[in-house]
């Protein structure tokens, strides 16, 4: 079945004056907005890991330990923990522990971030780039089996026979990697049999599918069993499409430029905007109808295991943000199973025969 979470980078938003919010408030508002995803029965909360003044999270671990104590069913994890700029054991001791107080509920979603401030700020030279994540990730794998690791590299200290603690009760620590489209990082993916998790943050979902079928003929090619496909997506949802639209297009604006100013994009724009929310964009915002049948089409375009909404974007304040979680956990998401339900039957009778 289906899975709905929701993901995170801890934006730091503003109050209804317009200023901006203290980090720690942020923090302190994101602890609540995951509360009310559990008692919404939402999957999963995925929290960003950055090293920048726009968002509030540099350490998910910890508020993901936050969150584990006051709810019961969500499922905890990242979105994305940068393995290159960390250490592979460090990494795994924090989640087996997350696991341990979290009762089973930790998943960890690995990758390379789309940002670079951690390199330098931790030490590394981003001459290493490739280099770092392929062997950290080779090395989490090893881990992740909760057997005494033998194993050198050129990145950090050779382990011999080294051991990690604590274990976890289950069957190894749910580990997916977040994969931004390309062939490489799909395949890598597949030879370690971690999941996938697509970010999908512009064009159509359907050009994707490529990577998903290359995922399923990789896992088959390295002799594994299937593993879950997931997407990442931003979105905001409210009661009417022009008030969905109306709260998120000045948030979108200001963190699109800010970002752009550092990347060389051209200033954003209401068309942009309006394109994107559209079915040839990447952002799953407006009313919970649209928003549900825009999720139902990629799910059944791409066939996959789970749909994680980016709610927060930019300066969205936290009352728009626990209404957009609302309206996503009571409404968007009982819709869009029963689309994906109806869709698949339709897939199913007008698949030729033999």
């Amino acid at each position: 079945m289906i899975q709905f979470g929701l993901d995170t980078f801890g934006d730091v938003t503003v109050d209804e004056s317009g200023a901006p919010l203290s980090d720690a408030q942020t923090l302190r508002n994101l602890v609540d907005q995951a509360v009310l995803a559990d008692e919404l029965g939402i999957s999963f909360i995925g929290v960003g890991e950055h090293h920048r003044p726009d968002f509030a999270v540099s350490s998910p671990e910890i508020v993901l330990a936050a969150i584990a104590g006051r709810t019961r069913d969500i499922h905890l994890g990242t979105a994305v923990t940068v393995l290159s700029s960390d250490d592979p054991v460090r990494v795994y001791e924090r989640f087996a522990t997350l696991d341990a107080i979290s009762n089973g509920r930790a998943e960890v979603v690995l990758g390379r971030g789309s940002f670079i401030e951690s390199f330098p700020l931790f030490g590394y030279d981003l001459k290493d780039y490739e280099a770092l994540f392929e062997e950290k990730l080779e090395l989490f794998s090893l881990l992740r089996q909760e057997r005494p690791v033998t194993w050198s590299g050129t990145t950090r200290a050779a382990l011999t026979g080294a051991d990690v603690y604590p274990k976890t009760e289950g069957s190894g620590l749910t580990t997916w990697v977040g994969v931004g489209g390309s062939p490489e990082s799909v395949v890598r993916t597949a030879r370690y049999g971690f999941g996938l998790m697509l970010a999908i943050i512009g064009g159509p979902a359907e050009r994707f599918a490529p990577y998903v079928e290359l995922f399923h003929r990789s896992l088959a090619s390295f002799g594994h069993a299937r593993k879950p496909v997931g997407v990442h997506s931003p979105g905001h949802i409210a009661d009417t499409d022009e008030q969905a639209w109306e709260q998120a297009y000045p948030a979108f604006e200001a963190m699109n430029n800010r970002i752009g100013a550092e990347r060389g994009w051209p200033p954003y724009s209401r068309m942009r905007f309006q394109h994107d929310v559209g079915a040839g964009g990447a952002v799953y915002s407006g009313s919970p109808d649209r928003v549900a049948r825009k999720i139902a089409d990629t799910v059944l375009t791409l066939g996959i295991d789970r749909f994680d909404l980016k709610y927060s974007n930019g300066t969205l304040g936290h009352e728009q943000l626990m209404r957009s979680i609302e309206l996503y956990g009571a409404r968007v998401i009982p819709m869009a199973r029963e689309m994906i339900a109806e869709g698949a039957d339709r897939q199913r009778d007008e698949a030729p025969v033999g």
